[in-house]
């Protein structure tokens, strides 16, 4: 019985001490369940996290549990500080490929922890990427992904959770692919290809039920689904002009970037052909109104390629029942002396690099993808999607 009391004392003593003597985190973590003397010194285990390595981190004050403990492999350090907005920051050592952050959370798996994520080239100017919350079910490593950014430094905001104020990390890890340059670089960025069964590769939908965005296993022109989008007369989700179901990628295009992205598109055989404008595929702004900087359209029997809202720069006849095969190669950028498309479509060089500005300035894009059109169309319209990839050179997207 001694020996228990003596090591009960032990343990109580070692909680106060790695809280910094805070009274709300002493309680909560001699209360919390898992608290161990024995320390783990596995590498830490990630999902879907090609870790990268940083060469030094900091913060923003702690109360003793320092940030390198959270790069430590240890499950039983942290790095804690008491108050909302308090951050940790990454450094790489060098600018590269940027696509997520894994993190174990201290109690993780009794309380969810708000934050968002930020990056940077050059540590003074920092771009938001993430903002979510921990599921608050486990103290094992969690991934978070965002469209890949090229970047040295990655910074973690914290808001509290949802029991206090205290920021509490474990361990933390960078995802990516190593890279040099401003957005340049080999490597697969996102898959959008519905190989998942369902729509969880996008980052939300458009559409006014279930039926008009459905993951098929037929027809589909690569790997086991794609997806068919129905819009009928009246279909109109987010109320806005047009009839529309779109999904939504959130990829993020800012200046800069460049990027190459390859899918599949086909035309129902009984698709409608009206005299106005039908969206398929468009890299939307950030801005609410307005026509989007980069569209694929049909007008007619006729599909067009228009930047800027007025600037037609391709275009080709209607086909129905076919696939079309595109890859389409971007340079994003305001200016037009910058910025440039260029096209492939079944395997051939329909459009060589045409310079155009690709957004519009202060913005970044967004990828939104499926049938978005003019109200005044009655019949029916179908049309299929597979394939789709983001990648940073040809040979990716191939």
């Amino acid at each position: 019985m001694k020996k228990t009391l003596l090591l009960a004392e032990a343990l109580f003593v070692l909680a106060g001490i790695g809280c910094g003597g805070n009274p709300d985190d002493l309680v909560s973590n001699s209360n919390e369940p898992g608290e161990s003397l024995a320390v783990s010194s596995e590498a830490l285990t990630t999902q879907n996290c090609a870790q990268l390595t940083a060469n030094s981190v900091i913060d923003n004050g702690n109360d003793g549990n320092l940030p390198t403990n959270t790069l430590d492999d240890l499950a039983d350090t942290r790095w804690s500080r008491f108050g909302r907005d308090s951050w940790i920051d990454y450094d790489l050592g060098s600018v590269q490929t940027l696509t997520g952050v894994a993190i174990a959370w201290h109690q993780g798996n009794a309380r969810a922890s708000e934050f968002s994520v930020s990056v940077s080239s050059d540590g003074l100017s920092y771009t938001s990427v993430y903002t979510g919350k921990s599921t608050g079910t486990t103290t094992a490593a969690e991934t978070y992904s965002f469209a890949a950014r090229a970047a040295r430094r990655l910074r973690i905001y914290v808001k509290g959770n949802t029991v206090n104020e205290w920021s509490s990390i474990a361990e933390a890890r960078v995802c990516g692919t190593s890279s040099t340059g401003g957005g340049t670089g080999s490597g697969v960025v996102w898959r959008g290809d519905f190989e998942t069964g369902d729509r969880s590769q996008w980052s939300k939908t458009q559409m006014v039920s279930a039926d008009r965005l459905q993951v098929l296993s037929s027809p589909t022109r690569q790997g086991s689904y794609a997806i068919k989008v129905t819009v009928k007369q009246g279909d109109n989700p987010i109320s806005a002009s047009g009839n529309r179901n779109e999904l939504v990628r959130m990829t993020n295009e800012k200046e800069g970037d460049e990027y190459f992205y390859r899918w599949n598109t086909m035309f129902a055989s009984d698709y409608p052909s009206a005299k106005t404008w039908q969206l398929f595929t468009q890299w939307h702004h950030s801005g609410d109104s307005g026509s989007p900087p980069v569209e694929f359209y049909v007008n007619g029997e006729t599909i067009y390629l228009r930047l800027q809202g007025s600037n037609v720069v391709w275009s080709r006849p209607l086909v129905r029942g076919q696939w079309l095969d595109f890859i389409f190669h971007v340079k994003w950028s305001a200016k037009s002396s910058v910025g440039f498309v260029e096209l492939y479509v079944n395997g051939q060089l329909v459009l060589p690099k045409k310079y155009s500005a690709t957004l519009y300035s202060g913005m970044t894009n967004y990828l939104k993808v499926g049938l978005y059109r003019n109200s005044t169309i009655a019949p029916t319209g179908v049309v299929y999607h597979d394939g789709w990839i983001q990648g940073r050179s040809l040979a990716d997207v191939q």
